[in-house]
């Protein structure tokens, strides 16, 4: 970590300190005090932390990222230690909208040997309801709770 990317950090950190209405400004004030108390974590590395000293570890970043409002990817992230490339969001990992998984997909999923897949797809199909595709298994959840409503 570049001393830069400490002070951008750190500078990052503070701003959401005083928006969250702790006092750390003011040596009396508290607000460093108050920060480690309720994030469970020692004075010293919230010290640290805003006289650009150290970048705090992973579980103190995790104590205090609810308190600022923020994620600890979001400070993993703006600390320097991932990018948004290592840790992507959950809805950057889904497939597209229109995308319908076929029987192969699940089998695939389910870690089904590729010399049994033609049996997986035969006997879930059986379990499928009538009218529906084999490769369709939205179409048939769909199907069955619209019969369930």
């Amino acid at each position: 970590m570049s001393t830069q990317g400490l002070d951008e950090f750190a500078g990052w950190v503070e701003g959401l300190m005083r928006a969250r209405g702790y006092d750390i400004d003011n040596p009396r004030g508290g607000g460093k005090s108050r920060i480690a108390d309720e994030a469970g974590v020692h004075r010293a590395a919230v010290t640290r932390l805003l006289q650009r000293q150290s970048m705090p570890d992973l579980e103190t970043m995790r104590r205090i990222a609810p308190l600022l409002g923020v994620s600890v990817r979001d400070m993993l992230i703006r600390s320097g230690r991932v990018t948004p490339e290592e840790l992507p969001l959950a809805a950057d990992l889904l497939p597209p909208g229109d995308w319908q998984p076929t029987m192969e997909d699940f089998a695939h999923w389910l870690g089904v040997p590729e010399e049994r897949m033609g049996v997986f797809v035969k006997v879930v199909t059986q379990f499928l309801e009538p009218g529906t595709e084999g490769g369709d298994a939205r179409g048939a959840a769909e199907t069955r709770r619209a019969a369930q409503d």
